[in-house]
């Protein structure tokens, strides 16, 4: 009772939403804020694609300066999907990559402008595109597969870097 002396706008707006909720005929009439979704006449003039430099490689830098990139690309991606696949599959194979592969791993990642291609390719859900279609993508295809039943719940933590190789 406080409430509607001291705060007398506050007291109408809850009685508003009170009926609100008792009477959907009156929130109907009163609220008409939702989401439409695209519509079909819409020519999408008004959208600018922001283009991405090519993908050049990278000739300069040592293979444990590339290694040590892509690790941390592989980290750091757009969408979470991504950063757990790559992260744990970058672990696994990136220090028994060739040079060759290395090169064809970072075209892979840094190539293509949309991170859901990626995902896409590695889980089979889309084909992939004759350039990508190497060593590198068959063995991130068959660990997203995931044969093992492994909890991939989160990327790795970085202590196994530091660890002595067997």
């Amino acid at each position: 009772m406080a409430v509607v002396a001291v705060f007398p706008a506050l007291a109408r707006m809850l009685a508003v939403s009170r009926r609100r909720l008792v009477s959907p005929s009156l929130s109907m009439t009163s609220c008409r804020r939702c989401y439409r979704g695209d519509s079909p006449t819409d020519s999408q003039k008004d959208m600018i694609e922001i283009p991405l430099p090519p993908w050049q490689e990278r000739t300069d830098e040592s293979i444990e300066t590339k290694r040590a990139r892509l690790l941390y690309e592989s980290r750091k991606r757009g969408m979470l999907e991504n950063c757990i696949l790559l992260s744990l599959f970058a672990k696994e194979h990136l220090q028994h990559m060739t040079e060759k592969q290395l090169n064809l791993y970072d075209r892979l990642i840094n190539e293509p402008s949309n991170d859901w291609d990626i995902y896409y390719w590695a889980t089979e859900a889309k084909p992939a595109p004759e350039i990508f279609e190497n060593e590198v993508m068959t063995l991130l295809r068959d660990f997203a597969k995931n044969k093992n039943k492994e909890q991939r719940l989160r990327a790795p933590d970085l202590e196994y870097l530091f660890e002595k190789p067997h």
